[in-house]
């Protein structure tokens, strides 16, 4: 992975930029991943889960031939030793979240799905520090806490008495297991292989291809495979060619330019772009709940990076 420099211009395997390209990059790969929510709202009696995961990954890898097979072609001998690392990453941070995401937009709300995201960003400080001993410090960690309530808010509903009994939604559970996954990926992306991110993302999606597919057959054989309807390829099209290919690509090269631990906190943009589209595409009422959970995440994210980041020295 490319070292992040302390200026305002970085270079890496994508090509030249500055923080202020990182920060459009991962704007626009928060407004897609919002959209995301609501395409797995859409999906549901459209297409089933684990077949709008494999059918999504199958369309970014045909999409990948001509992109990226001159470069693939010159660097495959540079990746493949990291083979077992890159199935791990694919599979867990691609095909397993994916998988829990459509799952999880059967029993909650495309905003409940926006909102509980916010987690990862959370998460990616934790595991930063404790793989890599990146220090959190007073400040971070008060703007952790308030986005964990955020996040609490919304997996309850706003009744913070179900924590006593467990009793969420499992499309929430299922949410927040797919929040860890995706950040243990955000994490490992500094280990990843000194290729260029064409390369790198391209194996990721054959890996995550590959992955899926045990998943699809438990699908069909227990009898919840759903072949996507006119509709359903109408979503596969979208998450194939947006989730899957271009936001992944964009969060990439943010990641190369800013690091993860920065990067991550652009996740909380979701809960923003989330719920206005639950509430405009998908006809969602905007609860008081959402209104509270999207202001305690949009607070602890303000906290951890605007008055938690050092000062530089005068």
């Amino acid at each position: 992975m490319a070292h992040v420099k302390s200026t305002s211009t970085v270079s890496g395997p994508l090509g030249s930029g500055s923080v202020a390209t990182a920060y459009a990059l991962l704007t626009v790969t928060a407004m897609i991943w919002a959209g995301n929510a609501v395409a797995s709202k859409w999906a549901v009696g459209q297409v089933s889960p684990f077949a709008l995961t494999s059918l999504r990954w199958l369309v970014a890898c045909i999409v990948l031939v001509p992109l990226a097979a001159r470069q693939v072609t010159r660097e495959w001998r540079l990746i493949l030793p990291s083979w077992r690392l890159i199935l791990l990453m694919g599979g867990c941070g691609y095909t397993v979240f994916n998988a829990l995401f459509y799952v999880a937009g059967r029993y909650t709300s495309a905003t409940n799905l926006t909102l509980i995201q916010g987690a990862i960003p959370v998460i990616v400080l934790l595991g930063s520090f404790l793989v890599y001993r990146i220090p959190v410090g007073w400040m971070q960690g008060a703007g952790v806490l308030v986005t964990l309530l955020g996040v609490a808010v919304a997996a309850t509903h706003g009744d913070l008495a179900v924590l006593s009994t467990l009793a969420f939604n499992q499309g929430d559970l299922f949410m927040l297991v797919a929040c860890l996954l995706y950040a243990g990926y955000t994490v490992a992306l500094r280990a990843r292989p000194a290729v260029s991110g064409l390369t790198f993302f391209a194996a990721m999606a054959i890996a995550a291809f590959l992955t899926s597919l045990p998943l699809l057959v438990v699908e069909w054989r227990s009898g919840g495979l759903i072949w996507p309807t006119p509709a359903g390829w109408m979503i596969v099209a979208y998450v194939g060619l947006g989730p899957s290919l271009v936001s992944q690509l964009c969060f990439l090269r943010g990641v190369e330019l800013i690091g993860p631990n920065r990067a991550g906190l652009f996740v909380n943009l979701l809960p923003v772009f989330g719920a206005f589209l639950a509430v405009a595409l998908v006809g969602e009422p905007f609860r008081p709940d959402n209104a509270a959970a999207l202001a305690l995440v949009l607070s602890g994210i303000f906290i951890a990076e605007r008055l938690g980041r050092p000062r530089p020295a005068l």
